[in-house]
């Protein structure tokens, strides 16, 4: 189904993605975390919807089906270095700034820290090429909002 989408992502130079398939994989890169603890909670999949709903100007059925195709990008994406590495050279700075935060977004939807998820979107900030820094003040500004 993302047949083509997968194969923009790894050739040796990412051409830039249109909208629709930037959507499609930033949204997977958050589905990615919030399995990445074995444990997809109802509480993460709510953040998601919530997250490219705002991000997108996406009604609630359209950030559901979103992410529904972003689940199944998922789980057909390379690991996640090629998979992020190959987002980094395909989306320009700002938004992969911006994806960070969603991911601790996701990441802390449950309530609870847990140190895979801490360790995947550390992995990921590096691998999107954002400072250690600006990923600890996505992850203070996350930390610090009200429930």
């Amino acid at each position: 189904m993302f047949a083509d989408l997968l194969k923009k992502l790894v050739q040796p130079e990412p051409e830039q993605l249109d909208d629709v398939d930037a959507r499609r994989a930033l949204t997977a890169l958050l589905v990615r975390l919030a399995r990445s603890d074995n444990h997809y909670a109802a509480t993460e999949i709510m953040q998601i919807d919530r997250i490219v709903a705002t991000r997108y100007g996406l009604s609630r059925d359209e950030a559901e089906a979103l992410r529904v195709e972003a689940e199944q990008l998922e789980s057909e994406a390379p690991d996640t270095v090629r998979f992020t590495r190959a987002i980094k050279d395909a989306v320009p700075y700002d938004e992969r700034a911006g994806v960070i935060e969603a991911l601790w977004q996701v990441a802390l939807a449950d309530g609870a820290r847990d140190q895979d998820e801490d360790a995947l979107v550390r992995l990921v900030a590096n691998l999107l090429g954002v400072s250690d820094r600006d990923s600890a003040l996505a992850r203070k500004r996350v930390d610090t909002r009200p429930c």
